[in-house]
């Protein structure tokens, strides 16, 4: 009986803890967007959410076409883009965020919400990233952040449910499946 007791307890521990990952989502963080204005990601509950760190000086830049794309054409009331700047791999994001604004602006016509630039791995990982690529913080996969143009597919009530390479196209099939389903 004391023994079925300890297992009983020992189970109830340790599925507090995947409980505990999984109260923590998406919707918990705060951000800053790219014009400093705090950012409550709370505000998009009920809207899937295609989560990528973006540079403009990299052989993926061209992507953001395609994200602006993929926007106009399933963005609104179900759907939406976020972009994190971000100068991990080989300094291809160096500027500021008012220069990346710019840049996103006049080349892509991004009208996707761009967020202030952050770190996505590394000693200064961003708290949202952390969450993103841990599974012990989102309780689902560890996924690496492994260059720039990766992405992060987010469900409606905040949780992760899948990664995409960085080589994995904005309209890919995969990905507006993902969407539509």
């Amino acid at each position: 009986m004391k023994k079925s007791l300890k297992l009983i307890t020992l189970f109830f521990i340790i599925s507090s803890f995947g409980v505990m990952a999984q109260d923590k989502n998406f919707h918990s963080f705060t951000v800053e967007d790219i014009d400093g204005n705090e950012f409550q990601l709370a505000n998009l509950a009920g809207k899937k959410i295609l989560v990528v760190n973006v540079a403009s000086k990299c052989g993926l830049t061209p992507q953001y076409e395609d994200l602006q794309k993929l926007y106009e054409q399933y963005g609104g009331d179900d759907f939406t883009i976020i972009g994190f700047p971000a100068n991990n791999f080989m300094n291809q994001e160096p500027g500021t965020d008012e220069e990346i604004k710019t840049f996103c602006t006049v080349n892509y016509g991004v009208s996707f919400p761009m967020m202030s630039k952050i770190s996505v791995k590394g000693d200064d990982i961003h708290p949202l990233y952390q969450w993103l690529t841990q599974k012990e913080e989102n309780g689902v996969m560890d996924a690496k952040v492994k260059w720039n143009f990766q992405k992060f597919a987010i469900d409606e009530e905040g949780n992760l449910v899948k990664m995409f390479t960085p080589r994995t196209k904005p309209m890919d099939e995969e990905i507006i499946a993902w969407i539509t389903e």
